[in-house]
């Protein structure tokens, strides 16, 4: 590598720096309450939030979310240090890491935090006076912002980076022998069975081999989280970040062929019968039969109130009429959760019930060989591998002894105790794609030579490497929190959807300052970082687009305050 050999400005001790951010962080925090019960009184009709108030206002109210995102990710930042210390891991990476996290974190908070490209939102834009906002940004803020996401920093961390030996995170994750063990394992199989063919598949829109989704079975990716008496591995929130997280970075569609097991497992786990529990938990935790989520439908995207497909009771068995879309992987599951309406009298959501649909397999050439149901391929972007549908129901039947947990009208409640783990395995992918982006950008950096010497030689470059590992790093701790309160039984949508939209974020920023690195051979389909920017894409989308998991944050926040 041609980098000049560099210092990095720290404060003076690493319990400078801890000192310093925890100091910084208290400050932030009273700025965080500040501007809650500025936005408050903006939202707040009556003495009750008002849904009118709640969107005339959303750039203060999505920011509000967004600024609890970034309080909580310098609280993790903070705490992993400390934790680190103390257990004398806290090397120089981690240092580096740590001070321009928290430093540029800080300087956006007052400078201007962004919500996407071209939307920004400022203390001021909460209804924060010049003189509140002063008042919080204290001297230790200030030494944090001077000495952290400087140019030698920087540059040192990219140093660093390049010297490391190969490995899918920068730094120390902060993680257990455990945890690690299993990264490892998957991290081979990532190498020898996913990354050297998945640019392949997706440029063919291929499916992913079975003899990968049956690696992964035999890895115990599908049952990690089921408990062992259904035949699972009985493993926490944690263990399935770290194993969604590699597999994303080897290939999207790999990691998220244990999202529909994860999803199908927590319904029925939560929702199920003793019956639905033991027959189909075991199956789901061996790969022997592979689920898929039927929610969504034409026209009503996240407004799942108005959901429209019916389920009709006939003696013993439902039948299903209406339209679903945005189906991933239906051709070869053998089950569909299915969210229909039970009760065509009751409005929203009281007359949604789930209903487990069992299928047969299908193929490209007759993907859905059932009576009463038909659909067609989505053809996509990215987010391969799978495959997406719309799916037509007419008079497709489910035996009525299908109905998760027996009762109608649970539906969305029942859902609604997936949403936590879905967003923070949502999270976790977007973790694994944006170490993929890191990684091509630093390969193609270094190899490619303009001017006599490589891409990486020259500061911007260097720069843009330098913030995708900090801000991976970030969004990689504040998955780890979410998912820690969920292993702890704790209620974490908040946390989790904080987790969900910065991740998705951070992703797609690393795909595309990833493929900038690359130039024009970056917008070659030949190159895999093609694929990665589509594939970082949709992750400001599904599981609640960015706009709407916003919404859901600010109102828990701002309910939490009155």
């Amino acid at each position: 590598m041609a980098l000049a050999q560099v210092k990095s400005n720290p404060p003076a001790t690493p319990e400078d720096l801890i000192t310093q951010g925890q100091m910084a962080l208290g400050a932030v925090e009273a700025l965080f309450a500040d501007a809650v019960a500025c936005v408050q009184r903006k939202v707040t009709d009556g003495g009750k939030l008002s849904a009118a108030l709640l969107e005339q206002e959303q750039h203060a109210t999505h920011g509000i979310a967004w600024f609890a995102t970034y309080v909580e990710s310098i609280r993790q930042m903070v705490g992993y240090a400390e934790r680190l210390h103390t257990e004398g891991l806290f090397g120089e990476t981690e240092e580096l890491l740590t001070r321009i996290g928290v430093g540029e974190y800080l300087a956006q908070i007052f400078g201007g935090l962004p919500m996407s490209q071209g939307e920004f939102v400022r203390p001021s834009d909460f209804g924060l006076t010049a003189s509140q906002i002063a008042s919080r940004r204290i001297a230790s803020i200030e030494a944090l912002i001077e000495t952290g996401s400087t140019v030698e920093n920087r540059a040192r961390l990219v140093q660093l980076i390049d010297h490391a030996a190969a490995s899918s995170a920068i730094g120390n994750p902060g993680l257990d022998e455990t945890m690690e063990a299993m990264r490892d394992e998957i991290r081979k199989f990532n190498e020898a069975e996913v990354i050297p063919h998945a640019h392949e598949w997706h440029l063919k829109n291929d499916y992913i081999p079975m003899s990968v989704v049956d690696g992964l079975a035999n890895l115990g990716v599908f049952g990690l989280t089921i408990p062992e008496e259904f035949g699972g591995m009985g493993m926490g929130k944690i263990a399935m970040c770290v194993v969604t997280e590699e597999l994303s970075r080897g290939y999207i569609g790999v990691g998220s062929l244990g999202t529909r097991s994860e999803i199908a497992a927590e319904l029925i786990l939560c929702g199920g019968t003793d019956t639905q529990k033991q027959h189909y938990l075991p199956k789901i935790a061996s790969g022997e039969i592979l689920p898929t989520a039927v929610f969504t439908e034409p026209n009503t995207g996240s407004d799942l109130a108005s959901l429209r497909t019916r389920a009709v009771r006939d003696g013993d068995t439902y039948k299903i009429s209406g339209n679903k879309t945005w189906i991933t992987h239906p051709v070869r599951a053998d089950i569909m959760t299915l969210l229909a309406r039970t009760d065509a009298n009751q409005p929203g959501y009281k007359g949604l019930s789930m209903l487990i649909a069992e299928k047969p397999r299908g193929t490209d050439a007759n993907p859905f060989p059932a009576k009463g149901m038909s659909g067609g391929e989505i053809e996509v972007l990215g987010y391969r591998g799978m495959k997406e549908y719309e799916i037509a129901f007419d008079g497709f039947e489910i035996p009525a002894a299908n109905l998760l947990g027996g009762e109608e009208g649970q539906g969305f409640k029942q859902l609604m105790q997936t949403f936590e783990s879905a967003r923070i395995q949502t999270a976790a992918r977007a973790v694994g794609v944006a170490q993929s982006a890191m990684e091509l950008a630093l390969r193609y950096a270094k190899e490619r030579i303009q001017f006599g010497k490589p891409l990486i030689s020259f500061p911007r470059v260097a720069d843009k490497i330098a913030i995708m590992a900090v801000e991976t790093h970030i969004a990689r701790q504040l998955t780890y929190f979410a998912a820690r309160a969920k292993d702890d039984d704790r209620r974490c949508d908040v946390e989790a959807g904080m987790a969900k939209l910065l991740g998705a974020r951070v992703a797609w920023a690393s795909a595309d300052n990833a493929l900038q690195i690359h130039g024009g051979n970056g917008f070659a389909l030949e190159y895999a970082i093609s694929r990665v920017l589509c594939d970082a894409r949709i992750l400001n989308i599904f599981e609640g687009a960015a706009e709407i998991q916003a919404q859901v944050i600010a109102r828990r926040l701002l309910e939490g305050s009155n």
